[in-house]
């Protein structure tokens, strides 16, 4: 089953207060993405397997650790999950990035996908899908499956903020996910957005409306 991992990290919280004010400008607000980014990175990378080497300090021989196990991979839903990517690239510049693109329909708020780039070898990482913002789910699910259906086989979700029912909706649809995020809000409004939120994330972040 899978879990939701919310980060309360001051740093992470103190930044998220002015992604969500409406007075943050372009500039800015695409700078705090990237360094909330990079501090959830540094989080959800926390378990990964390392194994141990031996190396020649000026002064001697020394047990160190270095990353082992599967090799990472980076999926944004376009657009607003390129935000998100510059910042986990500065911790794990190694990490491939494929590319999922989505829209949601107007009329029915469901997903159409119109885009997919991959590494060759998702199968053999794990993945890292990048969306701001986790609404009513549809798009992140959406994406998910298809990644499954390429052969992914270990997935994570990362996401600014969720709204409760797109938790609820990863949860049914894919409960082997686990959700990492770093605010949860309760609701969503008549147009699907997140309440209180932070708006449209990719109108925020590339200066458009």
């Amino acid at each position: 089953m899978g879990s939701v991992y919310v980060f309360n990290h001051p740093l992470i919280q103190h930044k998220m207060t002015y992604i969500r004010d409406k007075n943050t400008g372009t500039k800015e607000f695409r700078e705090l993405v990237n360094e909330v980014s990079t501090l959830m990175a540094y989080e959800i990378t926390r378990d990964m397997p390392v194994k141990e080497v031996t190396v020649e300090t000026p002064v001697a021989k020394a047990q160190c650790k270095v990353l082992a196990g599967k090799k990472l991979g980076l999926v944004p839903i376009l657009r607003a999950g390129l935000g998100m990517v510059e910042g986990i690239l500065k911790l794990i510049p190694a990490a491939k990035v494929g590319h999922i693109g989505l829209y949601r329909d107007p009329e029915t708020l469901e997903p159409v996908h119109y885009y997919a780039k991959m590494p060759s070898d998702i199968g053999e990482r794990e993945l890292i899908v990048i969306d701001p913002m986790l609404a009513t789910g549809g798009s992140a699910s959406e994406a998910i499956r298809a990644l499954k259906k390429m052969g992914a086989k270990n997935i994570k979700l990362m996401c600014l903020i969720a709204a409760a029912p797109g938790i609820d909706r990863i949860k049914k649809d894919h409960d082997d996910v686990d959700i990492y995020v770093a605010a949860v809000d309760e609701t969503l409004n008549e147009k699907s957005y997140i309440v209180p939120g932070l708006g449209d994330a990719g109108d925020r972040l590339f200066g458009t409306k």
